[in-house]
């Protein structure tokens, strides 16, 4: 399995599946306050969360309607506005509910990383694929790899477990993993360091140098991707899909772009 044709994570299993809450009225519930009461307590419970249980809310910015808000979560996990949204309180509202839903949902137990939980992950992973079965015993393929990050996160959930997710996607999308592949690092050395690695200021900085360096090898690669990063979120915010990744690709493309016309 090929670093540069086997993405890193499995697509089944990129994302949570999604769920939307439009059965709950705003003038019973506030979502905003019920979204941080929830993590509150969780982390009150002995949720390990890097982080606490901050809830962070981004309001993307306009001078006019429809205003777009996302809120990212103690664990990695970002949500955005999904409605048509008139005000920016509005925006944060509807953040709210999308994300207050599926945190409700992430506590089931079918969203806990368990021994059944890794088998059928893998199980889908590798249908996806159609790999060899013995891949997933493999820590130096992709599912392998894959099975490895699970097993090392057993009895957290999928939504506490989507930063460390989201920092492979990012090293698979942005060329590292083959980069360090290459190198003759194996799958297993790599998810061991980048497991405690925060995605952070300084990765963001790092992957947005190497699409300069893109750019300067190939003129346009930069605001190509950029164009595909931009829909693709905007889809998944409107499907009101975890949204992580295609969030952080924009970002970085934008800081990317920004060094670019700065130094131009």
């Amino acid at each position: 399995m090929s670093c540069d044709t086997q993405p890193f994570l499995p697509a089944p299993w990129s994302t949570p599946k999604h769920h939307r809450l439009d059965n709950f009225h705003q003038d019973r519930v506030n979502v905003v306050e019920a979204l941080q009461e929830f993590w509150q307590m969780k982390h009150a419970r002995g949720a390990e969360l890097r982080n606490g249980a901050l809830v962070i809310y981004e309001s993307v910015p306009a001078s006019s309607p429809p205003y777009v808000c996302y809120v990212t979560l103690p664990g990695g996990s970002c949500f955005g506005s999904f409605q048509n949204c008139p005000t920016k309180a509005e925006a944060r509202r509807s953040a709210a509910k999308i994300a207050l839903m599926n945190s409700v949902f992430n506590e089931h137990p079918s969203r806990r990383i368990s021994d059944d939980f890794i088998e059928k992950a893998v199980a889908e992973a590798r249908a996806s694929f159609k790999g060899d079965p013995e891949e997933a015993d493999n820590p130096n393929t992709g599912i392998g790899a894959f099975r490895f990050m699970l097993e090392a996160n057993k009895g957290r959930t999928m939504l506490e477990f989507q930063e460390l997710m989201t920092v492979f996607q990012l090293l698979h999308w942005n060329g590292s993993l083959k980069a360090m592949r290459e190198r003759q690092c194996s799958r297993q050395e790599v998810v061991a360091h980048y497991s405690n690695r925060a995605l952070d200021d300084d990765m963001r900085s790092q992957m947005a140098l190497d699409w300069l360096a893109r750019e300067h090898e190939n003129q346009g690669a930069l605001s190509r991707e950029l164009g595909l990063a931009e829909r693709e979120l905007q889809a998944a915010r409107l499907a009101g899909r975890e949204l992580r990744f295609p969030k952080e690709k924009k970002d970085i493309l934008m800081l990317a772009h920004s060094q670019l016309s700065g130094g131009t």
